[in-house]
């Protein structure tokens, strides 16, 4: 029998069965954040009269026991308990009584599981911002440790002009602040309370919503009792668009690695047991590791797109079509982690080919340089184009001399100023907005 059954009449096994899906999966993950909001909603309820202090005292210490087992390696709902919100209630009246059944007064399932999943994918935010930082400040490392190392840059992968290691990792650190960026707008419209909401029309009880938002630290709550429901589908497509930010930017860099480890250009190397084999060429290393986060990242970088095909349809309203969006995005957040941590994982082990810019094959890179010169020399831009242009279609072209290339690219965001520090002092500010 359900909390929400109102006779001995069961509902089939069979529609059961369609209807939980994956439910019980995901509340696992949901349990802690569950008996959070408990807590809060007992603490509330004694704020305003609803129920005695000395039924709060119960229901925070069973509550506080029951935390502990939600949270014990192996933990998993039973086959007969519908879920974890269900589950929570049923173990509150079995061990405390009265009191237990009396922690859903004002509320609905439908502004508690609004609650369960807000503060769960705030702490995921989190997480992926805390995995991002680690992997932003292996970038600015890597990038200053190779600052003067020369690279190949290409537009339309055609040979273009001289970048450098440092130019190349200090790029995917900058990129990473403005996914960051997105994060943290994801995590703003996260941190809202929609608890006391109820079923999304409010209770002529006295609640005070503001107690609740206080106890969860959320940083606001969402006012309108229509909107709080409104918002589920909402914030789980918001944290989806964050993370596809930063999964774009792993797939590019991964498909990088993957060009660069090619052994036609051969800019970078990777220990062996970080690289796979072939069943018939002996020779091969293949990047495996940066193939899959690619892949994992494109998958990732379509899931607001999922998201939106399931909720832009729905009137107002709560619709059992938002049980669904667990199972878009709580396995791409685990994803997107786990491809962080790889990413770390090869980048710490990657060596550079040093002086690759002195193969001549690389001449090409230096047009721009030459002429350049040619136009400090007093030459107009356009002579100076059409001269060294000629020259390479007359095969006449020699590189240049350039006895300090670096120094010659003083600019903000050179080849001689990465401005790595910049990049860092406009992270800080991004790292503020989670506070």
């Amino acid at each position: 029998m359900k909390l929400w059954s109102k006779s001995a009449t069961s509902t089939s096994a069979q529609i059961e069965h369609f209807t939980v899906g994956r439910d019980k999966e995901f509340d696992v993950l949901l349990a802690p954040f569950d008996v959070a909001g408990n807590k809060a909603q007992a603490a509330m309820l004694a704020k305003v009269g609803l129920i005695t202090d000395e039924e709060n005292n119960q229901l925070q210490a069973a509550l506080d026991i029951i935390y502990t087992e939600v949270q014990a390696p192996g933990f998993a709902l039973p086959d007969d308990v519908e879920d974890i919100h269900s589950y929570v209630e049923l173990l509150l009246t079995e061990r405390i009584g009265e009191a237990g059944k009396k922690i859903h007064t004002g509320r609905s399932r439908n502004d508690q599981v609004a609650v369960d999943i807000k503060l769960f994918l705030r702490a995921q935010v989190q997480e992926v911002k805390t995995d991002t930082l680690k992997l932003f400040e292996l970038l600015i490392k890597l990038s200053n440790q190779f600052k003067n190392h020369l690279l190949p840059g290409y537009t339309h992968l055609q040979m273009g002009m001289p970048s450098s290691f440092g130019l190349w990792l200090g790029a995917y650190a900058e990129s990473l602040v403005d996914d960051l960026e997105m994060l943290a707008a994801a995590y703003s419209i996260t941190n809202k309370n929609p608890l006391g909401s109820g079923a999304g029309y409010g209770s002529s009880f006295p609640l005070d919503r503001e107690h609740t938002t206080a106890s969860l630290e959320f940083g606001n709550l969402s006012w309108n009792s229509v909107y709080a429901q409104m918002s589920r589908g909402k914030t789980e497509k918001a944290v989806a668009t964050g993370i596809s930010y930063i999964a774009a930017s792993l797939s590019k860099l991964a498909y990088d690695c993957c060009l660069y480890m090619n052994q036609n250009f051969g800019f970078i190397k990777f220990p062996n047991e970080l690289t796979t084999g072939s069943s018939i060429m002996p020779h091969k290393k293949n990047p495996d590791v940066f193939e899959l986060i690619r892949a994992k990242c494109n998958r990732i970088q379509s899931t607001p797109n999922e998201l939106t095909l399931m909720i832009n349809n729905l009137p107002s309203g709560y619709h059992r079509d938002m049980q669904l969006t667990k199972e878009i995005l709580f396995p791409a957040l685990e994803e997107l982690k786990a491809c962080i941590s790889m990413m770390i994982l090869m980048l710490e082990n990657m060596s550079i080919t040093e002086n690759i810019l002195e193969d001549d094959k690389y001449k090409y890179l230096f047009t721009v340089e030459a002429m350049n010169e040619l136009v400090k020399s007093g030459l107009s831009y356009r002579d100076a184009y059409k001269t060294i242009g000629n020259a390479v279609d007359a095969g006449t072209f020699e590189k240049p001399q350039l006895d300090n290339l670096f120094a010659l690219h003083t600019h903000q965001g050179s080849l001689g100023n990465l401005s790595n520090n910049k990049i860092q002092e406009a992270l800080n500010i991004v790292l503020a907005k989670f506070n």
